[in-house]
Parts: structure tokens; sequence; C-alpha cells
């Protein structure tokens, strides 16, 4: 598994050097740092689908442990649209690999869907009150130009099916 982290990300990681790694494929996940309410946020996207989640409140810890945290969140995101743990394949097997990020049509939908998330928290009257599964799962349903106008929860049931 190869997660293309933003530089930010990468600095709070300790992987501020990271290399360039392999190639962009359609198999990457993409990860990005939000602040929301003076918290540290972890936003994952894969590059194929855009299948989007957004973990709140992760500690530096945590996200230095970032294997363990992505691949909960992945499984659990995947468990709560009803998808097999191995949509994406075993990324429990596979090597995980991190480094930066290679595709800036990527970068560009997830800070689309950062500032879509954030909003979300806001109308809900913050964190505290916030349904983050209901938010994770609109990120899900958003048409997003990048990928032909489809809702990322559509292209991951026909990466599934594929």
């Amino acid at each position: 598994m190869i997660l293309r982290c933003t530089k930010k990300l990468l600095a709070v990681i300790g992987a501020g050097r990271a290399g360039a790694g392999a190639p962009a494929a359609d198999t990457d996940w993409y990860a990005n740092l939000l602040w929301c309410e003076r918290r540290k946020c972890l936003l994952l996207t894969q590059a194929a689908t855009l299948f989007t989640a957004v973990q709140a409140g992760v500690t530096a810890a945590e996200l230095r442990s970032t294997r363990h945290l992505v691949l909960d969140l992945i499984g659990r995101e995947l468990a709560s649209e009803g998808l097999p743990p191995d949509t994406f394949g075993d990324l429990t097997a596979q090597d995980f690999q991190v480094t930066t990020t290679a595709d800036r049509s990527v970068v560009g939908c997830m800070t689309d869907m950062a500032n879509y998330w954030l909003v979300g928290v806001m109308s809900y009257g913050g964190l505290a009150k916030a349904d983050l599964t209901a938010l994770n799962r609109s990120l899900r349903r958003n048409i997003n130009s990048a990928r032909g106008y489809q809702r990322p929860i559509d292209l991951t049931v026909e990466y599934l099916n594929a």
C-alpha cells in the first residue's frame, strides 16, 4: 500500500524527507492533515475511486503510527457502507510505504472534500455535536468532476466488482 501524504502531514509523522516512491497508481491512497477546532484530523482518499474518510481528533502519536490508523479508518468506513474489508484488496498483507503526493487532481479533490467536511461540522454546531459517520458517508456521495461526475461510492462498488 502506498500512502501519498501532503507535506504538512509528512512533517507531523516524521517523514518530512520521504522520497517520491513508486509512480502514481490507481491503488494509491492520499492523506492530508486538517485542523478543526484546534484538533488534528486525518483525511484519507483512495486515488481511483475518491473513496474518502476523515478521522477527527487524532493525536501526533496516532499519526506517527500511520499504518494502524489508516487501516482502521479504511476498515471502519468500508463497514459503514456495507462493503467487504477487502474491497481494495488485502491492505494488511501489503508493504506500507509513505511518500509524497503525485496527482494534483486527487489533491484538489481532497481540498474540496475537506472544505465540505469542515462546513458540515460547522452546520452541526461543532465537532462535539457532529454526526461524523454521516459526514463521511456524505463525502462519498458528492459528485466530483475528477472522476467523470460520478459518486465515489458508486466508483468504489464498480472497483469492487471489477
